[in-house]
Formats: structure tokens, C-alpha cells, sequence
């Protein structure tokens, strides 16, 4: 097997993606399969390839990927996340790259949990005076 370069943890929502960096000529794999067929719909694909793009080094490395958790957009975007920060390994100036595109931050933004007495995070039932 190729020689592991980089490792990167993504999140997103409740998905992880634990990605690796291989040197190669530009092979997304996603559990096992390539990311065009993991990911169908452009939107995402585009999403994961991103910080390849930033660096303009698509065809430099493999990239490896096992996520789970989530649906397909928190998937796509853990995925993204973790090659940014396996990327992010590889020197000073690709980490400032990636980190002025906006590709290292974590988005944090989750489901709020439902509170006791409400239908849902924050929905309530309609207010009488009488």
C-alpha cells in the first residue's frame, strides 16, 4: 500500500469523515467507492473537492475517506473539512490559503435539541389571552 502523507478529521452536523493523503494522481474515494457515485448530485462533489481546488493540487494526491453519521450534506461537507486539514499539514502557505477561503472553520451549526412543554426546538403552541 502507498505511503500515508496527511490525516484530517472533518465534521459537520453529526457526520465525521477521517480522510488520509496518498500521493497519486487525484482519486477521491469515499467508503469504498469513488466520489462521483458516492456523492451524485454536482453540488456535493464540487463541495468535496474544494480544497484540492484552492491549492490547485487535484491530481497530486489520493484521497481516502471514511465518513459516517449525518446525511449527505453534513457527509459532504466533514469530507471537505478534512481535507482541508489534512491539507492544511502540508505547509505554512496552503494553510493560510485554506484558511482565508474559509475551508479550515468548523461549522458549528447543529439541530437544537427540543425543550420540554414545546412541539419542537422552539415552535409553541398558539397563545389565547382568553
Amino acid at each position: 500500500m502507498a505511503q500515508e502523507l496527511y490525516r484530517g478529521t472533518g465534521r459537520r452536523k453529526t457526520a465525521v469523515a477521517r480522510v488520509r493523503l496518498l500521493p497519486g494522481d487525484g482519486k477521491i474515494t469515499v467508503n469504498g467507492r469513488e466520489h462521483t457515485e458516492y456523492f451524485p448530485r454536482q453540488a456535493y462533489q464540487e463541495r468535496v473537492s474544494a480544497p484540492l481546488k484552492a491549492l490547485e493540487v487535484g491530481d497530486r494526491y489520493d484521497v481516502v475517506v471514511q465518513v459516517h453519521g449525518g446525511g449527505p450534506t453534513g457527509q459532504a461537507d466533514a469530507v471537505r473539512h478534512g481535507i482541508a486539514r489534512a491539507l492544511a499539514g502540508e505547509s505554512q502557505e496552503a494553510r493560510s490559503e485554506l484558511k482565508g477561503a474559509g475551508l479550515l472553520t468548523r461549522d458549528a451549526r447543529a439541530v437544537e435539541r427540543k425543550k420540554y412543554g414545546l412541539k419542537k426546538a422552539r415552535k409553541r403552541s398558539q397563545f389565547s389571552k382568553r
